[in-house]
């Protein structure tokens, strides 16, 4: 398995609703949140890229800036265009 496949297996676990920060994906795959950030560019649409946010809860603006509509399309936990990230943040059973 790749470190790209690591990230995908990782980005997939995120339920619907939550989302992670791209330096807790790191922390699960062993990577900072830049390499996160380059693997997430790799992804295919298949991927829920709109689950990894920035630490401050900002979703990503990549992918024509669709993250907020379908964040909210999954009732994702919001304060105005961030991510509560109190509420939201997925955290991975060991």
């Amino acid at each position: 398995m790749t470190f790209v496949d690591d990230v995908r297996e990782a980005v997939r676990s995120i339920p619907a609703g939550a989302v992670a920060s791209y330096g807790d994906v790191g922390e699960q795959v062993g990577a900072g949140a830049r390499q996160v950030g380059r693997a997430m560019s790799l992804l295919d649409e298949n991927v829920p890229w709109w689950r990894v946010v920035y630490a401050d809860g900002t979703p990503p603006s990549c992918h024509g800036g669709r993250a907020p509509v379908l964040l909210r399309d999954e009732a994702t936990p919001m304060r105005g265009m961030r991510v509560d990230m109190t509420r939201a943040r997925h955290r991975w059973t060991p």
